[in-house]
């Protein structure tokens, strides 16, 4: 079984909107794991209705520290960390299985707008993405129906889209991390442990102590972005909106200080 671990914070439109993708395209045996972090607008109840598993958190809690409630509470064989403002694909956790099993990796990310085959080709991506969603905003806030409409317009043609994607690229990798989409195996947790609760940018960090396991021990392949499953993330959609500080802010460390600048310039992702 595949479990599947989301943080919320309210963004109920988005919720649904996720929830709505999540449950048509996610196939085989799985669980969605919540962790609510005090959502004010029924996010957690809307979460609770379709089934899924919700963790209520007694405030706004950071990153990690909820990736890793979620560890604690999942039955799954592999784990996938989804945020909420995403729209998976269909089939998108039996490709990325696939190529995991196809390339012997334990950690692997979906591609997206942050990042896909080339840099000509992602920089094409995000100019879009900012166009439309400046756009919509503009005239449609955030509502389901705005949120919808960005989808619809940044892939006119999303199906076939995914679907050629899938064909051109499929099983091809390459070295890097996409943070809204990450699975891994229960042994790569073994070896590697989980989130470190100190670092919000707790993505990043996982790549790092991947990397630094396989160039210390060789036990684990490096982090890859599979290039056949395409996650839309809606990127920065979220600027300029107030957060309730984190809970546990005060343990919170900054990379630079965990990770030294040698190491992170021989381990940090390609561009």
């Amino acid at each position: 079984m595949l479990s599947i671990v989301v943080a919320v914070h309210n963004q109920l439109a988005m919720n649904h909107l996720f929830w709505r993708h999540l449950s048509a395209n996610t196939e085989g045996d799985w669980e969605l794991i919540v962790i609510d972090n005090g959502s004010s607008d029924g996010s957690a109840g809307f979460f609770t209705g379709v089934g899924a598993k919700v963790i209520e958190n007694n405030g706004n809690y950071s990153y990690p520290y909820c990736q890793n409630r979620g560890i604690e509470a999942a039955q799954g064989d592999c784990l996938a960390f989804l945020n909420n403002d995403v729209i998976v694909p269909p089939g998108w956790n039996t490709r990325l299985q696939a190529a995991m099993r196809h390339h012997g990796m334990d950690v692997m990310t979906s591609c997206g707008i942050e990042h896909v085959e080339t840099a000509a080709a992602t920089k094409r991506l995000r100019r879009r993405w900012r166009w439309i969603k400046n756009l919509v905003l503009l005239i449609g806030g955030r509502s389901e129906t705005a949120l919808a409409l960005m989808h619809r317009l940044m892939y006119p043609r999303w199906q076939h889209f995914i679907h050629q994607r899938s064909r051109d690229f499929a099983l091809q990798c390459k070295p890097g991390f996409v943070g809204n989409t990450v699975m891994m195996t229960r042994r790569a947790l073994a070896l590697v442990g989980a989130w470190d609760e100190r670092i919000q940018a707790a993505d990043f960090d996982l790549y790092m102590r991947v990397q630094q396991r396989h160039a210390e021990q060789g036990d684990i392949q490096p982090v890859h972005i599979a290039l056949d499953v395409f996650v839309h993330h809606y990127i920065r959609l979220t600027e300029g909106v107030s957060y309730p500080p984190f809970v546990d802010r005060a343990r919170l460390i900054r990379l630079q200080d965990k990770w030294s600048e040698a190491q992170r310039s021989a381990w940090a992702p390609p561009s």
